[in-house]
């Protein structure tokens, strides 16, 4: 457990055996806890970072858990967040489910996939005026400028289709876009990728939404050109994305703002 706050490390109830599972080209870091006898729990660890910085940050992570939470969804519980010297961290319970991610059973990919259509629509269905997160492009757009400038892109993650390129020549590319209008905001996740939607292997419903750190009032395509992404990716010209469009509740894909919002997010 080198490396972690003492603080996170042995909280109330005792400590327990600590599993990586992943860390991240930004400086974060999740744990896993496992406690005997009792329920494991998960630790996000980074660098210091103020607000602004819309990678991870803890606190503002943990006040999005705690909001989103409010509305009925179901998210980890915040245990502990803080800093000690230069590490900021987040701890949460663990969340039942399995990853919407590459789904073991092809049989059930389109039950799965509409659950978490099904979850799309019913957060997009929020009401936005009661949402205290602004996701909006004069705040993505600041930062996705300050990310390529002090080399805050990871090169190495980015889509096939920008693959190879450097940060100024997706800022170039960003810069040359003509912004969709944000005509109708919506309470999105922020970062809807399949990873981030747990499911219930029995029930096949949404059992866990993780990563909500970019919740906030946004244009519905911030999230489903996300998701449109990663179904894609994973069968290309399944059928699925289409699919996916429908059981959402639209008739195709606004190909400028997929096209918009999978380059923006590039630069998170």
């Amino acid at each position: 457990m080198a490396g972690l706050p003492r603080t996170v490390i042995n909280p109330p109830g005792g400590g327990g055996d600590l599993v990586e599972v992943a860390v991240r080209s930004d400086g974060t870091a999740v744990h896993r806890v496992d406690r005997r006898g009792a329920a494991s729990y998960f630790v996000k660890t980074t660098p210091l970072r103020d607000e602004n910085d819309l990678r991870f940050h803890p606190p503002s992570e943990a006040e999005r858990l705690v909001w989103l939470g409010g509305q009925g969804f179901p998210v980890p519980e915040v245990i502990d967040v803080g800093a000690d010297g230069d590490t900021m961290w987040l701890v949460t319970t663990a969340v039942e489910g399995r990853p919407a991610a590459d789904w073991p059973d092809p049989a059930e990919r389109p039950a799965v996939l509409g659950a978490v259509a099904d979850f799309t629509r019913a957060l997009h269905a929020l009401p936005v005026e009661e949402c205290p997160f602004d996701r909006g492009l004069g705040i993505s757009l600041r930062w996705a400028r300050t990310a390529a400038r002090t080399g805050r892109i990871d090169l190495d993650d980015l889509d096939e289709d920008h693959s190879g390129w450097s940060e100024q020549r997706l800022l170039d590319e960003l810069e040359a876009a003509e912004p969709p209008p944000e005509d109708e905001q919506v309470v999105c996740h922020g970062d809807l990728c399949l990873d981030n939607v747990l499911i219930n292997p029995t029930t096949l419903a949404v059992s866990g939404v993780l990563d909500v750190g970019r919740l906030g009032r946004a244009d519905r395509w911030v999230d489903l050109a996300i998701a449109l992404r990663d179904i894609d990716e994973e069968r290309p010209g399944g059928g699925d994305a289409g699919a996916f469009v429908r059981r959402y509740g639209l008739t195709g894909v606004d190909e400028r703002r997929f096209r918009y919002y999978r380059l923006l997010d590039e630069f998170f």
